[in-house]
């Protein structure tokens, strides 16, 4: 249905689209291949990717292609897998000053699933901060602070962001940081989370807002954009949502815990987001466990789900990292009902992920215990991510 909605959004458009291109020789090839390939179609070849490269050979065909797929909606995302982020992390000095990295050093690999060989080398920009502490990732973007200064980093191109500086008098710990929307959309924000307050940074001003968590503080690892929402999960497996208007705000959600959900103790769980459900995962002696939270019924409750029919999720040990989910995964080579989760080892050669199919114990799939997650990590390690132009303009 949602697919439904976005193909008759772009349908509306103009529907003559002329692509630029030096690169055929032949005028009536050209004009009969590219002259009549309207925004509608184009879009659904979009839908047919199966990987991040086949989304980069059409971005990179002409300009006037490029321009057109930078404004869709981004519901092809859930068309082709994420990338892998392996970082191949080096200290100039050997040593690290508690949870602050030499980020210069910062080096990492992303692999694709559809084909392991294919493979990019990235390395932190130059003229950072010395010591910087990982504070997540979201829509393409690395996070990072270094006391009051931040920085985000493109995981692909490896351009950098410099938000304002948040004022010294705040005297608090900043640990966790989230983008609301794409870089480039007119909704982009940047979040970050203290003990104590949420503090919102609206892309291209100059200052920054705070809102005090009201009563005990909160400890947020995880917010994921459903249907126009924003959810948030705490340390406490607390599901809130944040608003922005008409003032920055949290408020938690009443969720019925029915008996048969139990979460893990050592890791706080996953939110997923599979098409129209929010789900939530979660890893119980060494199985993986999948609720779909029930919003028809009043209060919302999570459901236990024995099957995740023709979807496949990736999630990964950092909580800090981002969740990602696909349909049809058999189009690029994937497995339906089958959860992809990343390595925690950092050795070569350990493998980089493994594919567990829900109800399967984690173990039987990797006889390691670097799969198994064993709470938050402050550092880029291992997780899943899709470059920022694959969400265009976020509109």
């Amino acid at each position: 249905m949602r697919i439904q909605l976005e193909i008759a959004e772009v349908s509306k458009r103009p529907c003559r689209k002329f692509c630029h291109t030096p690169r055929f020789t032949s005028a009536s090839y050209r004009r009969y291949v590219w002259a009549d390939l309207t925004d509608i179609l184009l879009y659904q070849i979009i839908l047919l990717l199966s990987s991040f490269h086949e989304f980069l050979a059409i971005t990179g065909t002409c300009r006037s292609w490029r321009d057109a797929i930078s404004s869709f909606p981004p519901i092809y995302a859930f068309a082709f897998p994420p990338l892998h982020l392996k970082a191949d992390i080096r200290y100039a000095h050997q040593h690290i000053t508690g949870e602050y990295s030499l980020l210069s050093n910062y080096k990492w690999k992303l692999n694709d699933p559809m084909n392991s060989n294919l493979s990019l080398h990235r390395t932190a920009p130059r003229n950072t901060p010395s010591y910087m502490r990982f504070l997540g990732y979201s829509y393409g973007y690395l996070i990072f602070s270094c006391r009051e200064h931040f920085l985000l980093v493109d995981v692909y191109t490896c351009i950098k962001v410099k938000p304002p500086k948040l004022p010294a008098n705040r005297n608090c710990e900043i640990y966790c940081g989230f983008l609301m929307a794409p870089l480039n959309s007119p909704k982009s924000r940047l979040l970050l989370c203290s003990r104590k307050s949420m503090f919102l940074w609206k892309v291209g001003t100059t200052s920054w807002t705070e809102s005090p968590f009201v009563g005990e503080a909160k400890f947020i690892y995880q917010i994921v954009l459903f249907k126009g929402q924003m959810f948030a999960m705490d340390s406490l497996y607390r599901l809130n949502t944040i608003s922005l208007a008409p003032q920055l705000g949290m408020q938690e959600v009443t969720v019925l815990w029915r008996e048969d959900v139990v979460v893990g103790s050592s890791n706080v769980p996953w939110l997923v987001v599979c098409g129209d459900m929010l789900l939530m995962v979660d890893v119980v002696e060494y199985f993986f466990q999948v609720f779909r939270l029930d919003f028809s019924a009043k209060p919302a409750k999570w459901v236990k789900l024995e099957k995740l029919e023709n979807w496949a999720m990736f999630v990964s040990i950092g909580l800090r990292s981002p969740t990602f989910s696909c349909m049809n995964p058999e189009r690029w080579g994937g497995k339906s009902n089958c959860i992809y989760i990343s390595s925690l080892s950092s050795q070569d050669s350990d493998a980089p992920w493994i594919a567990t199919e829900l109800g399967q114990s984690i173990y039987s799939a990797a006889h390691r215990d670097s799969y198994i997650p064993e709470g938050a990590r402050q550092e880029i390690e291992s997780f899943w991510v899709l470059p920022s132009l694959v969400y265009g303009a976020g509109k």
